[in-house]
């Protein structure tokens, strides 16, 4: 069964106060989600199997250990996903990157798909899905559903902050899927938006409104 896991290290929770002051520019909100999505991503891969190797040091001769798992693929949730893709392609440069385009609609505020490009097939590939906030649970829910749907079975899902009516949400339909979060908030509100939260993650990401 997945599980929620809060990564609170104190340098993930002191960037992530930075990112939620309002007077915070587009270009220091992108550089610390990126910062947090490099420390998040420590914690994501720490269960990455390994194998013991033989390498040749300019002394001798040794072991050493090599990740042994299955190929990356890391997909964002545009647009806001978009923030976390340059921390976790920092930690693992050899990984590929789908991406899920949802929007949600103003009426229902239900995620509505737009667009899903995938590297192949992801059967025999470890997916990451990337959505910096976690709100109503649709998006993140769907997408999972989505890449179950193409044949993904080895799934971990990483987000910055979340309510817990979306967790609740995500983990009912997706029980056996792991998610990383930083910091779970207070609740929605009526507008389904995150409190006390960052605001609009893509616009505060690419200066938008």
């Amino acid at each position: 069964m997945g599980q929620v896991h809060v990564t609170d290290h104190p340098l993930i929770q002191h960037k992530l106060t930075i990112m939620r002051k309002k007077d915070t520019t587009s270009m220091e909100f992108r550089q610390l989600a990126t910062e947090i999505s490099i420390l998040m991503g420590y914690e994501v891969t720490r269960e990455m199997p390994t194998e013991e190797v033989e390498i040749e040091t300019p002394l001798e001769v040794t072991k050493g250990v090599e990740i042994s798992g299955k190929k990356v693929v890391l997909v964002p949730i545009l647009r806001a996903g978009l923030g976390m893709v340059d921390g976790f392609s920092e930690l693992m440069p050899g990984a590929r990157v789908g991406h899920i385009g949802l929007y949600r609609d103003p009426e229902t505020l239900k995620p509505v798909e737009y667009y899903c490009k995938m590297p192949g097939s992801l059967k025999d590939r470890q997916v990451i899905v990337l959505d910096p906030m976690l709100a109503t649970g649709g998006s993140l829910t769907d997408a999972v559903s989505l890449l179950k749907e193409r044949g993904a079975e080895h799934i971990q899902a990483v987000c910055i902050i979340g309510a817990p009516e979306g967790i609740e949400v995500f983990k009912k339909a997706h029980p056996d899927v792991d998610l990383y979060i930083a910091a779970i908030d207070r609740q929605l509100n009526d507008h389904a938006y995150i409190l006390p939260g960052l605001g609009d993650a893509g616009d505060r990401l690419f200066g938008t409104k």
